[in-house]
């Protein structure tokens, strides 16, 4: 796991869920996943793991089995040897390994200017992103 930080839950290899899934700390799937994932924590789809998904969103997300559906995790995404994907990866960083079958698109996610949105004039934060953008050229 890539933050090992927090509680550890696995579904087993015999587990089989169907629905939506939202956690904050660390999930390991070894089973069957049908559904959603919304996750403030880190997401690892095992070896033996087989998702399908709308959508894949979680911190950081490994995955070493099958994953059909997006994925987004908002510091990074790993593609170990041996998985397969089909979807659209969107993340910070991507790490893809040899021997990977991926069918889909990525797309980078820029990192966001250190204001915080909420404490700040929508004035202020729309000058934060200009120049981040240009300091960036």
């Amino acid at each position: 796991m890539a933050n090992d930080s927090g509680n550890v839950t696995e579904f087993g290899a015999e587990t089989e869920f169907d629905g939506v899934l939202s956690f904050t700390d660390n999930l390991i799937i070894s089973g069957v996943f049908n559904g959603t994932i919304q996750a403030g924590g880190n997401l690892e789809v095992s070896s033996t793991a087989s998702c399908t998904v709308d959508r894949m969103t979680a911190r950081s997300v490994t995955v070493s089995g099958r994953v059909t559906g997006d994925i987004e995790g908002s510091e990074r995404v790993e593609l170990c040897k041996g998985c397969v994907v089909r979807g659209n990866i969107r993340t910070a960083n991507i790490r893809i390994a040899e021997n990977v079958e991926f069918e889909g698109e990525v797309s980078m996610i820029e990192d966001a200017p250190e204001v915080d949105l909420f404490s700040v004039a929508s004035a202020e934060y729309k000058n934060a992103l200009i120049k981040k953008v240009n300091d960036a050229r």
